[in-house]
Order: C-alpha cells, then sequence, then structure tokens
C-alpha cells in the first residue's frame, strides 16, 4: 500500500465517503460489542465470526465508496482476526485494544477527510505497519508486536490500564484557602455539583478534571494560580444548565442552530464568576476554555497568543473527558490509551506547551 494512500489520499467521490461514514457509524458498534465479547470469551466461534462479518462487511462498503485508506486499515484487521480463529495466538486484551485502535483511527481520519482536513497527527502508516507485522509475527512475538504498535501510534506504551474514574480521592477545596475563598470554592462546587446531576454519565466528572488539572499545573510548576484554576473547574460547564436541556442532554447529533446556541455556555459561567469579588482569572479561563490557538475556536475566535494558560489546560482536559464519554450511548468504552491518543491527533485544537506535561500526568497514571 503506498504510504501516500494513508498520509494524503485522494477524494475522488465526496458522496461515496459520507455513505461510508454513515455506514461506519452502524458497523462500529457492532464491532466494539463483539470485540468485549471476544475479551470474555476469547475462543468463541460464533463472536469471531461475527465480527469477520462486520469487518468484511466494512471493507467491502470502502471498496465500493471508493475509500482506500479503509480497505488498507480494515484488511489489516481482518488479516489478524483470522490468526486468532486459526488459532495461532489468542484474543488477549493488548490484542483487542490494537483493534479498537484501528476502528478509532479510521472513524477519526474518514471525518476528517470529509471535512478536507489534514490527517497528519493520526500515524496511520505505523498503524497499518504494525498490523501487518502483527499478522505475520510468531506467537512468542505477539505482544511485544502489540505494544509496539500501539506505542508507534498513541505515544504510550500500553500496561495494566487503569480508570481515571474515581483512582483515589482528592482535597476538593484547596488547603491554603482563606475562609471567604473557601466558602466561594464551596459555592462553586455545589453549583459543579448540580451540573453533575443532570445526566449519570457526568458523575464524577468534577473530580476527575480537578485532578488531572491540578497535577497537569504542578509538572509545569504551578504556572497557574491554584485556587483560581480550581474555581475555573468547578465553572466550567456551569452554564450548560443555562441552556434548554433537550440540546446539551440529547443522545444523538446536535443540529446547527443547537451548536450555536451552545457556544454561549461560556459567557454565562464566566459572567457569574467575574461579578464575585476576587474571580476574574477563573473568569477568565472559563470564559476562554473553547478557544483555539489556530483561532478557530469560540466564542471570541481568539489566537494562541491572547488565550490564559488555565483556560489552555482546560480546554485539553475538557475535551479528554469528552473523548473517554464519547459514544457513551452506542455502549463504547473507550480506554485512557484510545482517548489520549485521539487528543493528541488534534494538533491544531490545543496548547502545545500543555500537551507534553499532561502527557506525563496521563503516562504516570497508566504506570500507576
Amino acid at each position: 500500500m503506498d504510504a501516500k494512500t494513508l498520509t494524503a489520499p485522494a477524494v475522488t467521490d465526496q458522496e461515496g465517503l459520507q455513505d461510508f461514514i454513515d455506514a461506519l457509524q452502524d458497523y462500529a458498534p457492532a464491532i466494539e460489542r463483539d470485540v468485549a465479547r471476544l475479551r470474555a470469551a476469547p475462543g468463541d466461534r460464533e463472536v469471531i465470526g461475527s465480527l469477520f462479518r462486520t469487518l468484511h462487511n466494512v471493507k467491502g462498503d470502502a471498496v465500493l465508496c471508493k475509500v482506500d485508506l479503509a480497505v488498507a486499515i480494515t484488511h489489516q484487521i481482518e488479516t489478524v482476526l483470522s490468526r486468532v480463529r486459526g488459532n495461532d495466538f489468542s484474543f488477549t486484551d493488548p490484542v483487542a485494544e490494537v483493534f479498537l485502535l484501528a476502528v478509532d483511527r479510521l472513524e477519526l481520519a474518514t471525518a476528517r477527510l470529509a471535512q478536507q482536513e489534514s490527517l497528519v497527527g493520526l500515524q496511520l502508516v505505523p498503524l497499518v505497519q504494525g498490523l501487518e507485522e502483527l499478522a505475520q509475527a510468531a506467537p512468542v512475538d505477539v505482544d511485544e508486536c502489540v505494544a509496539a504498535t500501539i506505542e508507534a501510534v498513541t505515544g504510550f506504551r500500553p500496561v495494566a490500564t487503569p480508570s481515571l474514574r474515581g483512582r483515589g480521592r482528592i482535597s476538593a477545596i484547596h488547603s491554603g484557602a482563606s475562609s471567604q475563598v473557601a466558602d466561594d470554592l464551596r459555592f462553586f462546587q455545589t453549583l459543579a455539583n448540580q451540573f453533575e446531576g443532570r445526566s449519570p454519565l457526568f458523575k464524577g466528572r468534577t473530580m476527575r478534571v480537578l485532578r488531572l488539572a491540578r497535577e497537569t499545573n504542578q509538572l509545569a510548576g504551578d504556572m497557574i494560580d491554584t485556587q483560581q484554576l480550581e474555581a475555573a473547574v468547578y465553572m466550567h460547564d456551569v452554564g450548560m444548565m443555562f441552556l434548554p436541556e433537550s440540546e446539551w442532554l440529547k443522545p444523538n447529533a446536535m443540529t446547527p442552530a443547537e451548536k450555536l446556541s451552545l457556544r454561549a455556555h461560556p459567557g454565562y459561567a464566566a459572567g457569574m464568576l467575574a461579578r464575585i469579588d476576587g474571580w476574574s482569572a477563573a473568569a477568565e479561563m472559563v470564559a476562554q476554555h473553547h478557544e483555539m490557538p489556530d483561532g478557530q475556536g469560540y466564542p471570541e475566535g481568539l489566537e494562541a497568543g491572547r488565550i490564559c494558560a488555565g483556560a489552555k489546560v482546560l480546554a485539553i482536559i475538557d475535551a479528554f473527558e469528552a473523548v473517554m464519554l464519547k459514544h457513551i450511548n452506542r455502549g463504547r468504552n473507550r480506554s485512557i490509551l484510545r482517548a489520549i491518543a485521539e487528543i493528541n491527533a488534534c494538533d491544531k485544537q490545543f496548547a502545545p506547551e500543555w500537551i507534553a506535561p499532561f502527557n506525563q500526568v496521563i503516562r504516570r497514571n497508566l504506570e500507576m
């Protein structure tokens, strides 16, 4: 396969590409369900057959829709699965992770092609090369081949992956806070709890974001005031509660009008903070946490130099949390490795100076 097929593919049929994307949205949940079932029963011939049929349908649609990169990726997954079916090696958790990572990359790549965006950062060439090597690896080399492939694509070597949801307890209110500041932070945390209560999917979200934000800031030398950052974590999504729940809690895709409405939520929460003495820095973080370094964010379209550090950190962690919950309505169980790989692939969306310490935090969590 020509590397250009994976790095700069030509789209000869835009309508066909969209048809393939629509079909993949239907196939992906079935793939994930079968992978989950195989993790529980690696030798289940019926499930292996079901997964084979789904992958074959994906590849067939890719051929019909002229999406060559999808053909390249899916063919290699099929080849690896054929070795599992032939009892050459077992369908272990790491092998399952490679399958799911490949499907994630296929979804991201085709979505970018539809938007005429670059595929740089998706690491599709090392992914396909790794799958090719896995398809030919001796059984004793499978684990190392899987680990090398995952590391080449994500930048992280797989280990026993813990959950970031509720691991350990942290102090919610900064220990150095004065009485008034502590009271304010408790009030902000109460509002965050109200937001979490809007959906069971949000349970524990605030504390997860707070822990990641604190650890990232600490690794960077506490460049951001810790109390202001804590307030921003509590308040950054509180503005969502001023919008109709039918818009932002819906399980299916938002309409353009709903997306436009959603852009107002940082301003509501930032406005509340700005009206309370002493929280102007937190208000700025909240107001800017959906801005992007390339100026394509909202609500103001600020470029990197005008976005405060706290907002840059919050943007990364908020997106990471969103990716972990992505497609939860269809039963996906996204791992930390695949979530961090997706964040790192969005090279224009986040501040590079904060990606590095955030990666260190995730690596440290993976190794604990």
